[in-house]
């Protein structure tokens, strides 16, 4: 007479994996799992928008060559696109993105909002002050601003590395790139 018995795995095979029972799955649990795909959908909704732009675009037949205005936009709509669908099955494949680590950040700390409010201070003081002084005289004030938000103490040098930093970006912007800026008292100097 013969018995039945359960059959033993051979030798280097896999062990049968364990059946959990499993708690039913709620939708605001799947779409907690998957809120990457929040993003792709963010990225498919750019993608739309920045191709109907492009396509919609009105460009007179003089300006047309081999590359027109049109292409960059279109490339860059279709490039969108795809990556949203491939973060979409990336997403719907079981593919997840790692959680930030935050090399030097500790996240049990509070938020430092003394520098947060300093920094949107300088940033918004140069916003009001580039029309009466110019962009030299503000975007000085906003760079030796800015360093001073983020700690630098160092009054001998961070003026002057701010004045440089900012005459520099004046001359790029306004005399080579031919974008306008406003010189304020400066201009006739510069």
């Amino acid at each position: 007479m013969t018995t039945a018995s359960t059959p033993t795995p051979g030798p280097g095979a896999k062990p049968a994996p364990e059946t959990k029972p499993t708690a039913p799955r709620t939708p605001r649990s799947w779409l907690r799992d998957h809120s990457e795909l929040g993003v792709g959908a963010l990225l498919l909704a750019l993608g739309v928008l920045v191709l109907n732009d492009a396509l919609t675009m009105d460009v007179d037949i003089t300006q047309r060559g081999p590359v027109g205005p049109k292409t960059v936009p279109v490339v860059v709509g279709v490039g969108l696109l795809v990556v949203a669908a491939l973060l979409a099955v990336d997403v719907l494949r079981g593919g997840r993105g790692q959680a930030e680590t935050g090399e030097d950040v500790d996240l049990g700390e509070p938020a430092d909002w003394r520098t947060v409010l300093l920094l949107s201070g300088v940033f918004l003081g140069s916003a009001v002050l580039i029309e009466p002084l110019g962009f030299p005289a503000a975007g000085a004030l906003l760079f030796w601003g800015a360093a001073y938000a983020l700690g630098s103490r160092r009054v001998d040098r961070d003026p002057l590395i701010a004045a440089v930093l900012s005459l520099a970006a004046y001359a790029l912007f306004d005399k080579l790139l031919g974008v306008p800026l406003p010189g304020g008292p400066l201009m006739g100097v510069l």
